[in-house]
């Protein structure tokens, strides 16, 4: 198999890369180790910047986004003294956010991918990139018993940072910043409406909580927590107690649980 550009990740990044890129006349492979439901299947992040949200309406992906999604042009800090509405708008010379599920996004680019007829390939294993410091670099992978190589100019590595992508970039090449914080973010997806309608970042003693959301009924929250913390040391009350604790009394008495009066 023979291609220009050779991609290896099959979420958002990889599709909306082999979709502008097609656009622009370039032709490209993708391969996913995952199955597409599976893809379609994980919960991430719901708040596009300004920026990403214009790439999605360059690649012809943005019909959706603009028609579902819920723009937002502020933010609320919360802190000792009460809390703050920043008009994001406003100090950036008219940029906003949108509200829009990874899920809903992933799935708007697939189907740009099958209208457009682009190669995506899932249930692929051992994926290999090879001669990446020559004019010929190359890709292998498994199916089933058979090994699958594909020739291309240049491979792009979006599966992430536990890909085998960063793992392949050659020691003398690579370069890593990273910044290890001390803390974790304990978070849970709530089938309640937002107790606010623009996302609530909270400064506290105890540690940071922040009240963000999906959907008109679907919220999601997330408190700071001990870097050793497991999902298994919270309980959902104590998850909510401590939620609650963060935020400002007026917000935290409002219906953030299902059960809430």
């Amino acid at each position: 198999m023979k291609t220009q550009v050779c991609i290896i990740g099959g979420g958002p990044s990889g599709l909306l890369l082999s979709q502008l890129l097609h656009l622009k006349g370039i032709d490209t492979v993708l391969l996913e180790r995952q199955s597409r439901e599976y893809v379609l299947g994980r919960i991430r992040a719901g708040v596009l910047e300004h920026g990403f949200a214009d790439l999605m309406r360059e690649a012809q992906c943005g019909e959706r986004m603009d028609r579902e999604g819920e723009i937002h042009e502020g933010i609320f800090i919360s802190h000792a003294k009460g809390m703050d509405r920043i008009d994001l708008h406003k100090y950036s010379g008219g940029s906003s956010v949108i509200v829009y599920g990874q899920t809903e996004l992933t799935r708007d680019l697939y189907e740009a991918r099958d209208r457009m007829k682009g190669k995506v390939i899932h249930h692929v294993e051992d994926v290999k990139p090879c001669d990446l410091n020559t004019a010929a670099p190359y890709v292998t992978y498994r199916d089933g018993d058979a090994t699958i190589r594909i020739d291309c100019d240049y491979i792009v590595g979006a599966d992430g940072f536990h890909g085998v992508s960063r793992k392949a970039i050659p020691k003398d090449v690579l370069r890593e910043y990273e910044r290890v914080y001390p803390f974790g973010w304990l978070g849970v997806l709530s089938q309640t409406p937002p107790v606010s309608p623009e996302l609530i970042y909270a400064k506290h003693e105890r540690g940071f909580a922040l009240c963000s959301l999906r959907s008109q009924v679907l919220s999601r929250y997330y408190i700071q927590v001990p870097l050793e913390d497991a999902v298994e040391d919270w309980s959902d009350d104590a998850f909510w107690a401590e939620l609650k604790s963060r935020l400002p009394a007026e917000v935290a008495a409002r219906k953030i649980r299902a059960f809430d009066p």
